[in-house]
């Protein structure tokens, strides 16, 4: 059950996944606490980074343990407004995260028990605490308007260009795919 703290501190990431948003990446929003501290935020980043590992939560992790001066961080707790994927899953295990809160689920990449469950894997050598469904309602609404104004804005394009005979010029950002909706959800039964 979330907490006062809980919903605190996903209040924050959820203020981070604004910050992706306004960057035009998908909105995810990270908080490392310890001892009810901020001690690293971290914002989605792998477009206006150029690397596919610029997760919100690796974002964080990573700003966390430069300030820490260690990789290893078990007194940490992670918020995050959507459920963690495998590669994220397994850096928090890596750096002995106490805790990790979730907001939304994700049920097409979810790691800690939407699609796989890395976190109840007994064979691993670390056990995180895991908590999914914080604010999940508001985590989940976020992700699901930048999605509907992606496809409206992929239709408004594609609208234009079928009455516009010119090509698009080369070098012209255009977005020739749009991703398929969300279906966020709160936690499994």
């Amino acid at each position: 059950m979330a907490t006062p703290a809980d919903e605190h501190a996903m209040r924050i990431a959820l203020d981070q996944a604004q910050n992706a948003r306004l960057v035009g990446e998908v909105p995810v929003g990270a908080v490392i606490m310890r001892a009810g501290q901020v001690i690293a935020t971290g914002y989605n980043r792998p477009i206006t980074e150029h690397d596919p590992t610029a997760h919100a939560e690796i974002v964080a992790l990573r700003h966390a343990a430069t300030l820490l001066s260690n990789y290893r961080l078990p007194e940490c707790e992670l918020y995050v407004t959507l459920e963690p994927c495998a590669m994220c899953a397994m850096a928090l295990m890596h750096a002995r995260f106490k805790r990790v809160v979730f907001g939304a689920a994700d049920p097409k990449t979810g790691a800690a028990g939407s699609v796989v469950d890395l976190f109840a894997d007994e064979r691993l050598n670390h056990h995180t605490q895991v908590e999914g469904g914080v604010l999940a309602d508001e985590c989940g609404q976020v992700l699901r308007e930048f999605f509907a104004e992606r496809r409206e804005l992929y239709r408004q394009r594609r609208a234009a260009s079928a009455g516009d005979d010119e090509p698009i010029p080369t070098g012209e950002a255009v977005e020739v795919d749009t991703p398929p909706p969300i279906a966020l959800t709160g936690p499994s039964p």
